[in-house]
């Protein structure tokens, strides 16, 4: 076991945890273990994670002797990734539905950690233990883009661009019913649901949580909308979308009554889109963010996908979006960024 002792020479530090991250070039995820396990103290004392320490504090931090990397399987079947940024430093990729992220049970050699190893595609270790390179998630169902991160530098400061909000993330969905005013600020703190722990919920206590949700069309029985997150939470943009009573099309878990929701004179058509949608209409469509190497302002798009088109164009009511090969962009989506 190492220890390492440093004197703060700033008037002040941010938090804890975020000062020993940034001093040891640790994720803050490893910070606030060590942290959790008294391993980092003042005098002897531990701190907590939250403390904030003043100009001469001596700190010391015990390091657990360094443990062999887990290593994990290359992925049995391959499968090709569209893959639209990439250096040494990082990727973004654009993940297609039915890909779970990272290893869990059930799923320990099938997800797009193994596909990436089996790619041979580096992977940042200082993550949460099980997800390597993973900065954030995107649910199994969901498309879209994700980053992936390389090195444990890469990672960290990824890591604290997402945190301060500078990591932009762009939803492209379809729900049902339409919004009584756009844009509109959704804020309703989310947790897990006491009674199923696989779903999420919006419950007084649960973390704070901020969806920004704008209208870009609507339609007879349904909005597309573009989605920006405030914050980064399991099932956030579901959760928040159902809990004002416009859930998204074809969702499995939180569509509460889906096409049945609708008046009955439109239930038909509502019932023929929802035959339609393969799972729920959800998309991360847009990343934005500056290079946390470079510094370069770093912009992708991904467009509707495919398997989604019918869905859209029923809705729409509109049979030249099966034709278009950017339909987002023919629908307007896009047209803020411009």
């Amino acid at each position: 076991m190492a220890a390492i002792t440093f004197c703060v020479v700033a008037p002040e530090t941010e938090r804890l945890d975020r000062f020993v991250a940034d001093q040891l070039a640790l994720s803050r995820t490893v910070a606030a273990r060590l942290i959790a396990d008294k391993r980092v103290t003042r005098d002897g004392t531990p701190l907590r994670a939250s403390a904030r320490l003043e100009r001469g504090a001596v700190v010391s931090v015990e390091l657990p002797a360094e443990e062999q990397p887990r290593t994990y399987a290359p992925a049995v079947t391959p499968r090709e990734l569209n893959f639209v940024f990439e250096d040494e430093h990082l990727a973004v990729l654009d993940k297609p539905a039915g890909l779970v992220v990272h290893p869990g049970p059930g799923h320990w050699d099938d997800t797009l950690v193994n596909v990436l190893v089996e790619r041979g595609t580096a992977l940042s270790q200082g993550a949460t233990q099980g997800r390597p390179g993973i900065v954030h998630r995107l649910d199994r169902d969901t498309s879209g883009l994700l980053l992936v991160a390389k090195t444990d530098r890469a990672h960290q400061r990824l890591a604290r661009l997402i945190e301060q909000r500078k990591v932009e993330r762009v939803y492209a969905a379809l729900i049902w019913g339409h919004l009584a005013t756009s844009p509109v600020d959704i804020e309703a703190p989310i947790t897990r649901h006491p009674k199923d722990r696989k779903r999420m919920t919006v419950l007084a206590g649960g973390r704070h949580a901020v969806t920004h949700a704008a209208r870009v069309a609507r339609f007879a029985q349904t909005d597309l909308l573009r989605l920006t997150l405030g914050t980064g939470r399991t099932h956030q943009i579901r959760v928040h979308l159902a809990y004002v009573g416009h859930p998204v099309v074809g969702d499995p878990e939180y569509a509460h009554g889906g096409s049945r929701r609708v008046t009955p004179s439109d239930r038909r058509a509502a019932e023929q889109i929802e035959a339609l949608a393969p799972r729920q209409l959800l998309h991360a469509a847009r990343l934005a963010f500056d290079h946390p190497i470079t510094g370069a302002p770093v912009t992708v798009r991904s467009e509707w996908p495919a398997d989604l088109v019918p869905a859209l164009a029923s809705a729409a009511g509109d049979a030249t979006l099966l034709a278009q090969r950017n339909p987002l962009q023919y629908l307007g989506f896009f047209a803020s960024d411009e």
